[in-house]
């Protein structure tokens, strides 16, 4: 009695393997680049801050004598050659130590890494407070709500694009903790502090989140899957939020990873107004006293904090589109 060959093994299992070492090989390129930016920008960094100045006057002071000021240079390896000093530099830095804080005598790199909550933090309750704003108004901006409603939210966003964050965090503490004295203005160990320096930060990203979800809801309005969705019965907000809005949302993941990058580096004016401790905060005193391992370390923790939200959102990117999920 013959026997039927047995069937060829699915292709499921093989081209899951394939998408691991895809994976696999996008995160070593990733993190490949990620160490040249670093070696790059601490290169430049390290060379730039020495022509600032001379930090042995910052620690002593400028009517420190010149015994003084060659006692700091030889204890913090300032009167080497500048080569050397750069070579030592990365052979230290190679070994995860970035030196002590000019400042205070701490280790720059837990110095650094303890400003990062605080900015995590802020750049967090900004990027909520923008999506809960922009969301709601782009889709009904893109779902085509009331003419004279869309006239009127339309321009509020246009004009609210050109203002920038700090004429918005200076305008808020004078109404809000001048005037009305209802918020405190400066800290950040109460929830209520929080307040003022998450809409002055989250001002920023509304109106270009607002103007995409509008652009993405109403180009997914005109496609066939939203036409078939509503000759099935389906319409109102159902058809909006459930069809068109989770395609639309495609393009904002983007615009949020990049722009939340932004918010986690570029918070340093909102820091600085609110006295907020995070990282913007310390990058400006450091520069100021010329605490050149404390900048150092606080831009590999800016790079390494960039590229983990960014790999976050392409992970979520890949979850919400199925098509680069299957390999497409």
């Amino acid at each position: 009695m013959s026997h039927s060959p047995d069937p060829p093994p699915p292709a499921r299992a093989s081209t899951a393997a394939l998408q691991v070492r895809a994976a696999v090989r996008g995160l070593f390129a990733r993190l490949l680049d990620l160490l040249v930016l670093v070696a790059v920008l601490l290169t430049l960094l390290f060379f730039a801050l020495r022509l600032a100045g001379d930090p042995s006057i910052v620690l002593a002071g400028e009517d420190a004598d010149a015994a003084t000021l060659a006692e700091i240079r030889a204890q913090y390896g300032l009167d080497q050659p500048l080569p050397v000093q750069y070579l030592t530099y990365l052979a230290n830095v190679a070994r995860g130590d970035f030196g002590d804080s000019l400042a205070t005598g701490q280790p720059a790199l837990p110095t650094a890494l303890a400003a990062a909550p605080a900015t995590l933090l802020m750049a967090g309750l900004a990027m909520a407070f923008s999506l809960g704003v922009a969301i709601p108004l782009g889709v009904w901006l893109g779902a085509g709500g009331d003419r004279a409603g869309r006239r009127v939210v339309s321009g509020f966003v246009a004009v609210a694009q050109g203002v920038p964050g700090l004429v918005v965090a200076l305008v808020l503490i004078q109404v809000f903790a001048v005037m009305l004295n209802w918020l405190p203005a400066l800290g950040h160990a109460h929830p209520v502090h929080w307040i003022l320096p998450t809409l002055a930060l989250g001002w920023f990203l509304v109106p270009k989140l607002v103007r995409l979800v509008q652009a993405n809801v109403a180009e997914a309005m005109r496609e066939d899957y939203v036409r078939t969705a509503r000759a099935i019965g389906a319409h109102g907000a159902a058809l909006v939020w459930r069809h068109a809005l989770p395609n639309a949302l495609l393009g904002t993941v983007a615009l949020v990873a990049a722009q939340l990058g932004f918010l986690v580096s570029g918070a340093v004016v909102i820091e600085t107004i609110f006295a907020w401790p995070g990282l913007g905060r310390l990058l400006v005193q450091s520069t100021v006293n010329l605490d050149f391992p404390v900048v150092q370390a606080l831009v590999v923790v800016v790079c390494v904090l960039v590229f983990a939200v960014n790999a976050v959102a392409d992970l979520l990117f890949r979850v919400l589109d199925p098509r680069i999920r299957g390999g497409a």
